[in-house]
């Protein structure tokens, strides 16, 4: 990932990040991402237990605060009561909000403070933090004290983790494959019969936006999820493995590893002449490239009709929460999993731990007990949610202060389901996951820092071209300007590196 040189590069990133993460893994703690499962590992502990755990300690977990946390220390203590009694150890929940992350991370992997596991990620300097030593190697650790783990995810997700063949992290149990497609209100489509019965492509959409645009005076037929995710853009990423970002890409169909150049293809072209074609129209934002409202919030106030987006299961009842309308949905791309997949949220051990083996332990359950899974994603019964019958869990009246962002950390399968959800997400997901086509680069993670003045570069120009492409504003003639420009910033270096890097990885892993 870039260094602190490339600051605004790197807030860019996380933007981004954010925006993919809040649809596909968790917008609230009432999106209904939280759900339970009876996975037969539940409130088993004994794996976590050892002979050796005679001194209590307090293990100290950091993970991004994203959601509500004014109530945490009531949270960790009643986690604290099951750990204590588990493996003699209490539990420090330290949330450090995400524009402090990077910095704060750095600070506490380069000091003497006591940190006993962190949530790591490609997407933050996960490849620079194992080439430092800052992150133990975890394989002995976990089949000592947590052999179980591994069959609470697809396997191939569980070893997407390795860096020259040793483990560093433990992916969290989430929807690691995303599908794409359309989604749009419910009540519009019913108003004026529309259907997806065909629509089988995004070009089949016209008729759909014809209709609104005809019939709905002051609302936009399409919005955009934001100004980085533009029409373009989405109509291409059920299609390729970005390596950690774009360009340079792998077309995951091709299952092979060589790294092209995602705006010289075909695919790339043909989504910025449909995305011209739908502006032209008149169903997109006229200020698309530059509007700083984002694709929910425009819906909400009635100024959207549907918008595309990555999805999984139950994205239609998550999306109705966030918006207020009741949404459908088309799916044109089968469920992929990327490079990122099971690196982009993982539980690692740092260096700086008290004792590796009570941080494993502390590791297993937070993947294993049903009781703690639950109270650090939804928080205290009573308090933080109330029961809503058949099982299920709601907001209390007032709303909480405690809402956690819980696809981070640990097994989300073991959580409780909230009002809203299918009662057998976590079934759905798990089944979604494993149908999903596999990048042969899952768990490639991309290091900038040798063509970092390059990276820098290739911003300014996308700066300047990509967001009008993407959202149909320039007209695509302009891509060849585009790409000469790219090519003159670094462009062929920074692909290159990054195939270097995608065949040394290759070779360390043993994939063909």
């Amino acid at each position: 990932m870039p260094r602190k040189s490339k600051a605004v590069t790197l807030l860019l990133s996380v933007l981004l990040i954010l925006s993919l993460l809040v649809s596909a893994c968790s917008a609230s703690n009432n999106t209904g991402n939280n759900a339970g499962s009876s996975d037969p590992a539940a409130n088993d502990g004994a794996a976590a237990t050892s002979s050796s755990n005679e001194k209590e300690l307090e293990l100290t977990i950091a993970f991004i605060g994203l959601g509500n946390m004014n109530e945490v220390a009531l949270v960790e203590e009643q986690i604290s009561k099951i750990t204590k009694e588990k493996i003699n150890a209490t539990v420090k929940l330290m949330p450090i909000d995400i524009g402090a992350w990077v910095q704060q991370v750095n600070l506490l992997l380069a000091g003497n403070e006591p940190l006993d596991l962190l949530v790591t990620s490609s997407f933050f300097n996960f490849s620079s933090q194992v080439a430092k030593g800052q992150l133990l190697p975890i394989d002995e650790l976990v089949e000592k004290h947590a052999p179980t783990i591994k069959d609470t995810m697809e396997l191939a997700i569980f070893n997407a983790t390795k860096v020259g063949g040793k483990s560093y992290g433990v992916p969290s149990v989430r929807d690691t494959a995303a599908d794409h497609g359309f989604v749009a209100r419910k009540d519009l489509m019913d108003k004026y019969g529309l259907t997806f019965d065909n629509v089988k492509t995004y070009a089949d959409l016209d008729p759909i936006f014809q209709k609104i645009k005809e019939n709905e005076p002051g609302m936009y037929p399409l919005v955009q999820r934001s100004q980085t995710l533009g029409i373009g853009a989405e109509i291409v990423r059920g299609y390729i493995d970005t390596l950690g970002d774009t360009p340079g890409v792998l077309i995951v169909d091709n299952q092979d590893l060589k790294v092209v150049n995602l705006y010289e293809q075909q695919m790339y072209k043909d989504a910025l002449q449909l995305a011209r074609k739908w502006y032209q129209a008149g169903y997109t934002m006229p200020d698309a490239a530059t509007t700083q409202e984002g694709n929910n919030s425009l819906v909400k106030a009635g100024k959207g009709f549907s918008y595309l987006s990555n999805m999984k299961p139950g994205f239609e009842s998550q999306e109705k929460t966030i918006n207020g309308y009741e949404m459908v949905a088309a799916r044109f791309v089968p469920p992929i999993s990327t490079s990122d997949s099971g690196t982009g949220f993982m539980m690692s051990i740092p260096k700086n731990t008290q004792d590796p083996d009570r941080a494993a332990q502390l590791l297993n359950l937070l993947y294993t007990d049903k009781d703690i899974a639950n109270l650090i994603a939804n928080g205290v019964e009573g308090k933080h949610y109330v029961d809503a019958g058949n099982g299920q869990i709601k907001a209390p009246e007032g709303g909480s202060n405690y809402v956690f962002n819980q696809w981070q950390v640990g097994n989300n399968a073991l959580a409780k389901v909230w009002e809203g959800t299918a009662p057998d997400i976590w079934e759905q997901t798990k089944a979604f996951n494993n149908s999903s086509t596999f990048s042969k680069a899952l768990g490639f993670s991309f290091d900038s820092s040798p063509v970092k003045t390059e990276i820098a570069a290739v911003a300014n120009v996308n700066n300047q071209y990509k967001a009008g492409l993407e959202s149909g504003t320039i007209d695509p003639a302009k891509l060849d300007e585009f790409i000469s420009k790219l090519k003159s910033a670094g462009l062929d270096k920074i692909i290159a590196e990054k195939q270097k890097q995608l065949d040394q990885w290759a070779v360390e892993n043993n994939v063909q």
